[in-house]
């Protein structure tokens, strides 16, 4: 059967990930970069896509995890009847080595342990040529194809067939390591290493990360872990910032609306941006803005929507036939074919967060403010144009409310940035097209009810309008955001969750979908800023207590069958969980109140 989304742990040394179910198997992994080609991929299949597990041999085994703390080096407890032993899995954080970690440490008893390996490569496309490379009593298999190579070493690893298993028995105070280490195929095989000292440094990095999170305040634990898996999906030597670890998890489970979400999306790590600058990570934010001026840099009219982790431009979306997707869910999809669209929100979300780091302290340099001031300049030739929307419509350009007011925040923040932050520019012809795109907004795109539409061609409404009052384009309690949450309400959340959008209208695809996280998570911080404190607190219970065992979120929520949807984990859910938390401590009442005691609020 498919294992829920919600029953997977991810790993990570911030270049890649891997995906580590309940029951002790890695079925996701890519090395060396989020985006590389999988070497086990029994997600989006079975296990003959290509799988490790690890697990004692006793069926009626009883597992509980944790992640070590406030680390990414998870823990799993195995009970049998003989005896009791941990695995721990990480991904050690050295530069320079990309592996997994598996060391098993008896506690008591004696726990008999198999491993078996599949290993699968370029999304189980290629089945490599395995040899042992052992000598001197040390075990080890190297596994070669094309460009990849993958060694093993730990325990005697035998072949049957095309998988490799292994058998030993853990006593108490005994471990076992296995390691699995990738290079590339044309150099000597990877070089061993002190597995203790990585995971020792590796637990260390990570605690010492997370001991900096300022201002965690209400559900200052899931916060603290939202920001972590931030800082995960941040790759440590570009600053990329990809939006998932995965590809093509279904945001309805049979269906084919299966994307890769393994890119960085200039609004996504925008948004990120601002949750770290908010937290007190402004060198994280440096090194963004760093990748930013390297990605986008040159004319400004070839700026796109998304890039590569190292800022690569070509993304083209294809179709795997090696891979059956995630419970038959097909097609499996790499590359993104949004990569062409035009989004005239994103200018906007760039420098929402650029003026968040320059007034948290982050330098403006001479060459980032002069390529703010031509992506302005870019966005004055395009200012009426209509575009695809921050959903990424696949059907017909509109002129979407949300992206017309990201317009008008573009413009604000290069006035503001001439006026409050002494720099140069055209402000008179941005005051101006920031004035005429108010104007067309108030025209055109508030329904005659009282509330902003989705785009101007319709009545409908679209959760994107939340960020409105979020970038100052009208307050939390304008009368009009008043009657589009009303409006929400009405259409949008047949459940008590936030849907998207009306799939019926302009998405242009086939199918349905399940409520966005997100979306959900911004109505938090109306409903708070909005007087509805009571109701905000209520939904982000509902919404925290979705999140998994270890405190991580996918893409959407089948409230239904009450299952995680979509590619994992998310970092747009979980900036979001990370701002509708700020938004309660923003609006916390005075200390004596009856609710300042909440559980999880902390001064």
């Amino acid at each position: 059967m498919t294992t829920p989304i919600e029953d997977y742990a991810v790993l990570s040394n911030c270049r890649s990930a891997a995906l580590v179910s309940r029951d002790g198997r890695v079925d996701w992994l890519c090395l060396p970069r989020f985006d590389s080609g999988s070497m086990f991929a029994a997600l989006l299949g079975d296990e003959s896509h290509g799988a490790w597990s690890l697990r004692p041999a006793d069926p009626g085994a009883r597992a509980t995890r944790r992640y070590d703390g406030d680390t990414f080096v998870l823990v799993t407890r195995w009970e049998t009847a003989t005896g009791i032993a941990d695995v721990y899995d990480a991904m050690p954080i050295d530069e320079g080595v990309d592996a997994v970690v598996r060391r098993v440490v008896g506690v008591s008893g004696e726990v008999d342990f198999v491993s078996e390996v599949r290993l699968r490569f370029d999304y189980a496309r290629a089945v490599p040529w395995i040899r042992q490379i052992g000598h001197g009593g040390e075990h080890v298999i190297l596994a070669v194809a094309g460009p990849d190579a993958v060694t093993i070493r730990g325990p005697r690893l035998i072949a049957v067939g095309t998988v490799h298993r292994g058998r030993w028995t853990t006593a108490a105070g005994a471990s076992v390591d296995s390691v699995l280490s990738w290079g590339p195929s044309w150099k000597d095989a990877p070089s061993a290493f002190d597995v203790g000292a990585a995971l020792e440094r590796t637990r260390e990095w990570w605690a010492a990360w997370a001991d900096r999170v300022q201002s965690a305040g209400t559900h200052a634990a899931l916060v603290t872990r939202s920001l972590m898996v931030l800082r995960a999906l941040t790759h440590s030597e570009t600053g990329g910032i990809v939006a998932a670890a995965t590809t093509s998890l279904p945001e309805a489970f049979g269906g084919s609306r299966n994307w890769d979400y393994r890119y960085v999306w200039l609004r996504d790590a925008a948004l990120t941006l601002s949750a770290y600058i908010d937290h007190g990570y402004l060198d994280v934010a440096q090194h963004w803005r760093t990748w930013l001026l390297r990605a986008i840099a040159g004319d400004p009219a070839d700026v796109q929507i998304m890039y590569g982790i190292a800022g690569e431009r070509d993304l083209p979306e294809r179709e795997l036939g090696s891979l059956p997707g995630y419970g038959g869910a097909a097609p499996v999809r790499i590359g993104n074919g949004a990569v062409d669209q035009y989004q005239a929100d994103v200018i906007g979300e760039v420098m929402v967060a650029l003026e968040a780091a320059r007034d948290a302290g982050v330098d403006e340099t001479t060459f980032s403010w002069s390529l703010q001031r031509a992506l302005l300049d870019q966005l004055a030739r395009e200012v009426d144009k209509p575009d695809l929307g921050i959903w990424e419509m696949r059907g017909d350009p509109h002129f979407f409310t949300h992206s017309r007011a990201m317009v008008w925040a573009a413009f604000d923040r290069g006035i503001r940035a001439v006026e409050k932050g002494g720099r140069e520019g055209e402000v008179d012809t941005w005051r101006t097209l920031r004035d005429r795109v108010r104007a067309d907004i108030d025209a055109n795109g508030v329904h005659d009810g009282g509330w902003f539409t989705q785009h101007f061609d319709t009545d409908e409404v679209d959760a994107s309008l939340l960020v409105l009052p979020q970038v100052g384009f009208c307050a939390y309690d304008d009368p009009r955001m008043l009657a589009t949450v009303a409006r929400m309400e009405e259409t949008l959340m047949p459940d008590g969750w936030l849907l998207r959008y009306r799939t019926t209208g302009v998405d242009g695809l086939t199918g349905d979908e399940h409520p966005f996280l997100a979306c959900s998570f911004w109505l938090v911080g109306q409903y708070a800023h909005s007087g509805r404190r009571d109701e905000a607190v209520t939904l982000m219970q509902r919404l925290t207590a979705v999140a998994n065992d270890l405190g991580l979120l996918s893409e959407e929520y089948d409230p239904t069958a009450g299952r995680q949807a979509g590619n994992t984990p998310q970092a747009l859910s979980h900036l979001a969980l990370v701002g509708a938390a700020d938004a309660l401590n923003a609006t916390a009442l005075r200390p004596h109140d009856a609710d300042a005691t909440a559980p999880g609020r902390r001064a």
